[in-house]
């Protein structure tokens, strides 16, 4: 099983710097004595960057390119605004636990402690004319909660290494789960929480070319 969820409880040994400028953002990577470490290639990708708007509206998977000297570029319009950033990565025999690095662009914005996420009541989903459903048994803290996506009339493309993307994260954007099918055959999902409450969940499908994110709010019990 394909099957990552990030614990809080490792003490990391990579610290990521995240600045927006002119339309790039840089990511900057550093060891615990100061050292540019080398990272393992993940899902075909060195890095991986989730970079959502904190009130969750907004979301962008995005593979930064590597300009050397630990540093790493993607171009993308942000508007104004709070985001948080999750740098996904694999460094090479260094321990390493993503969480969310606070970004603010165009002057300082209040930033809303705690979204109000209510749970979806249809888990039926039609982007691009694509429709995508939901289906899941109760979502209860600490037991293995299986997604499984019924991609109605199409079969998902690999993307990335995968058949598709789960990304989720808590009310206040805090918490990162990233989790790839338990096969290379199914779109099905496996995951635990260990708090409950509300979430939010975007799951990334290659469809004729094309990659649909379909976003869900769920609530764990």
């Amino acid at each position: 099983m394909d099957h990552k969820h990030h614990s809080n409880h490792t003490v990391s040994e990579v610290f990521p710097d995240v600045s927006y400028n002119q339309g790039e953002l840089i990511i900057e990577l550093k060891d615990k004595s100061g050292k540019v470490p080398a990272l393992e290639v993940s899902h075909e990708k060195i890095m991986h960057l989730i970079v959502m708007s904190s009130d969750l509206s907004d979301y962008h998977h995005l593979h930064p390119e590597d300009k050397g000297d630990g540093k790493y570029g993607q171009r993308i319009d942000l508007s104004n605004g709070n985001y948080k950033v999750f740098v996904d990565i694999n460094p090479k025999d260094l321990n390493y636990f993503v969480k969310p690095i606070h970004i603010s662009i165009g002057g300082t914005h209040k930033d809303s402690f705690k979204n109000k996420l209510v749970a979806d009541t249809n888990f039926t989903k039609t982007i691009n004319g694509q429709t995508v459903e939901l289906i899941t048994d109760t979502m209860e803290v600490n037991r293995e909660v299986t997604f499984n996506f019924d991609v109605k009339d199409a079969t998902p493309e690999p993307h990335l290494g995968a058949l598709g993307h789960v990304v989720i994260t808590d009310e206040i954007g805090e918490k990162f789960i990233h989790v790839h099918p338990v096969s290379e055959k199914e779109t099905v999902f496996m995951t635990q929480f260990d708090e409950r409450g509300m979430y939010k969940m975007w799951v990334e499908f290659k469809l004729k070319g094309e990659v649909i994110v379909y976003p869900f709010v769920i609530e764990v019990q």
